[in-house]
């Protein structure tokens, strides 16, 4: 696998390996070995898979300690647009933002680490996207930002008027109304 270092330190795209031959290809998704040399050390626990249509913009999503959670994400249909921002206080990248353009046909993952709020939107007119977490959903913990926070000036590459949100994705805080719950350097194992 290659990994490309992004401008945000922990925040990496994975470019896997593919094997092609008259058959079609073939690639690891996933080494823990790999990933704990090459990345970091995590421990999954969970996958989630989502569908979506063009325009659905999911986020900007995180959960708050002890719960807090890193994610490594795919997509295996499609193509999508997938952000994380910096949100731990005191870090000289908080309030930065990284994305990755991920399709069926590059097969990049994008990794997230905990402290970072987590986003994507839909470019295809279908989309199947995949998660590992490192910790399990606990909906009292949810935490988010506003997907259209000035401040951010998100460019989520769909026009305006066909983005598609949840009723909750709708009513989020700026990032500077947000009392982050996470630090710069502190560890949240």
């Amino acid at each position: 696998m290659n990994v490309i270092e992004t401008k945000i330190e922990g925040v990496v795209i994975i470019e896997p390996k593919l094997f092609h031959d008259g058959r079609g290809y073939f690639f690891e998704s996933y080494s823990r070995r790999d990933f704990d040399e090459r990345v970091q050390t995590v421990a999954f626990c969970q996958d989630n898979e989502s569908k979506s249509g063009y325009g659905v913009l999911r986020g900007l999503h995180f959960q708050r300690p002890p719960y807090a959670q890193s994610k490594l994400v795919r997509v295996i249909r499609g193509a999508v647009l997938d952000v994380a921002v910096d949100i731990r206080k005191g870090s000289p990248t908080y309030g930065q933002w990284v994305g990755c353009e991920m399709t069926e046909d590059n097969h990049r993952q994008f990794f997230i680490p905990r402290g970072f709020a987590h986003g994507f939107s839909v470019l295809s007119e279908t989309a199947v996207f995949l998660y590992k977490c490192d910790n399990f959903y606990h909906p009292e913990a949810e935490g988010a930002l506003a997907f259209d926070d000035p401040q951010l000036a998100i460019d989520w590459q769909i026009p305006a008027d066909k983005i598609v949100l949840s009723e909750k994705d709708k009513h989020h805080p700026l990032l500077k109304e947000l009392d982050s719950p996470f630090v710069y350097g502190k560890c949240y194992d």
